[in-house]
């Protein structure tokens, strides 16, 4: 059954994390199309904790080229971090909205210093596994799943979150289709549940999803952290890092409908919504109308 637990939003407006600058205006435009109605319509109590605090590019230096303007990145997972575990504490499910991918270190951070280590879903067009030694650009939103695991070096501990945050044992990545070679030799090292969009093809998104369920499923946590570039680019336009060949309209709803129906999952992050890329808020919309599917809306 789905979990009805009030919802707290939690915006984290960084796009420090990538190469191009948008995803920081992401919260207000998933804000913008509706978001709070549309959860309050389907019977979830929700509560907006605003934003966490974040600088801009222009303003700080990236420093490290391996690993683009880390200190500032984690100063504002740690925030968000906090807010996680406030959020756990006061009985609320956790929604965070990127901003780019690189929050969920605070998203699964908090949960983990919350709940202790747990599990992930990581439904992504990317892997999201690179080390700084082994990114080809340097940029944190395609080293976070690393850095969750314990895996992207000293630089990304912190006393807002034990490392690994997330169990190896547990992870699971649905809808890849693009890997830098680092991160495939890192996915055979750990033996990670992986459906690729070419594996999707095959077995369908219910199979895919209910097997990736089962993985993470466990003590502690279970998080989904959803990238709307999982989507293929002529339904979700506005991100900023589109891959073609990506799931559906309805095959994102149906994976998001079964996490719903599991009642597994506690704690969601949706990221990478990039309005400067965007169609008239088109993918923002989206990103509300997934958000009600994974908190329990249907058609019926």
């Amino acid at each position: 059954m789905p979990d009805k637990r009030p919802v707290a939003v939690i915006g984290a407006p960084l796009d420090l994390g990538q190469g191009r600058r948008g995803a920081d205006m992401g919260p207000s435009a998933i804000r913008y199309a509706g978001l709070e109605a549309r959860l309050q319509e389907i019977g979830v109590e929700t509560v907006d904790w605003g934003n966490v605090g974040t600088p801009v590019a222009e303003a700080v230096a990236p420093g490290d080229e391996q690993a683009r303007f880390l200190p500032q990145i984690k100063a504002t997972c740690e925030h968000v971090a906090e807010l996680v575990v406030t959020a756990l504490a006061q009985g609320y499910r956790p929604l965070v909205l990127g901003g780019d991918h690189s929050v969920a270190l605070g998203s699964l951070g908090g949960l983990a210093q919350f709940h202790g280590p747990g599990g992930v879903l990581w439904i992504d067009a990317h892997g999201d596994l690179n080390r700084p030694e082994t990114s080809p650009s340097g940029n944190v939103h395609g080293m976070v799943l690393a850095a969750a695991l314990g895996l992207a070096g000293p630089g990304f501990e912190s006393d807002s979150w034990p490392l690994p945050a997330v169990d190896p044992s547990r992870v699971a990545l649905l809808g890849v289709r693009q890997l830098d070679q680092g991160e495939k030799d890192l996915l055979r090292e750990l033996g990670a549940t992986v459906f690729p969009m070419s594996e999707l093809d095959r077995v369908g998104v219910e199979h895919a999803v209910r097997e990736s369920l089962e993985r993470i499923a466990g003590p502690g946590f279970v998080h989904v952290s959803l990238d709307l570039d999982v989507l293929d680019p002529e339904v979700a336009p506005g991100v900023g890092t589109p891959v073609r060949g990506g799931l559906s309209y309805r095959e994102a709803h149906l994976a998001l409908e079964l996490v719903a129906e599991s009642g597994l999952v506690g704690s969601f992050d949706l990221v990478e919504v990039n309005p400067i890329l965007d169609r008239e808020n088109e993918t923002a919309k989206l990103a509300v109308e997934l958000a009600a599917s994974a908190f329990g809306a249907t058609i019926l």
